[in-house]
């Protein structure tokens, strides 16, 4: 149905109208869509160019803003909590192995005292001149794995004071959810009519200067003439 069409029938103009409609040639099936296309389709909408960008997402729930929002705020908080458990479990570790490492300096520091003693009550012993020497070097290696164990668990304290800003973006993103259902809600109550939207008369696909060649359907042409009876 052409606008000229609809003019005419607006005009009560319908002679050989019917005629007009039955002699129209069917619909052309629609075309395979390209494998370009196919993967540009999302639900029932094929994204077109369009000034400024493309048609939005269809409103599923992968693509509706709030849903995300809160499986981001839900997942993150999720996983702060398994790191938080895995760094609080390293952490105890260290300090159970900085006692170990503390019980082993203490008997090495003894056998360094010990050697020392021999060793110059008995400096022609070579034996215990070479044992004085490896326990002093076992002692400043363990020296410096017990600092290394020190640093690490203030490292891991860092580790967890960062994490802390995690919580800070999490009720950031849920202070953004919050204005945002508030400001649907708003927007719900300002457009909401006294009609129901299934009482309403249907729009009209074609209006005359429009660039688009969208047609009138079967439905809006029955729902037109309707009207035009009950006058």
């Amino acid at each position: 149905m052409t606008q000229e069409e609809l003019d005419a029938l607006m005009n009560a103009d319908v002679d050989g109208l019917d005629e007009e409609i039955a002699g129209e040639s069917e619909p052309e099936a629609p075309k395979e869509l390209s494998e370009a296309d196919e993967e540009k389709h999302v639900g029932p909408f094929i994204q077109k160019k369009v000034q400024g960008g493309e048609l939005p997402f269809p409103a599923t729930h992968e693509n509706k803003m709030v849903h995300q929002l809160d499986d981001v705020t839900r997942e993150s908080e999720e996983k702060a909590g398994e790191i938080f458990d895995i760094v609080e479990n390293v952490s105890n570790e260290l300090m159970e192995k900085e006692g170990n490492i503390q019980n082993v300096m203490d008997t090495l520091n003894s056998n360094v005292e010990l050697f020392q003693k021999l060793n110059e009550k008995f400096p022609e012993v070579e034996a215990f001149k070479t044992a004085l020497e490896r326990n002093e070097e076992a002692t400043e290696e363990l020296n410096a794995v017990l600092e290394m164990c020190k640093m690490s668990g203030d490292d891991l304290m860092n580790v967890m004071d960062i994490m802390q800003f995690q919580d800070i973006h999490r009720q950031k993103i849920e202070r953004v959810i919050n204005a945002m259902r508030a400001l649907s809600r708003y927007m719900s109550t300002l457009f909401e009519g006294q009609i129901a939207d299934e009482k309403r008369v249907s729009s009209a696909q074609h209006l005359h200067g429009d660039e688009h060649n969208d047609l009138a359907s079967e439905d809006d042409l029955e729902a037109l003439l309707a009207q035009f009876g009950k006058k």
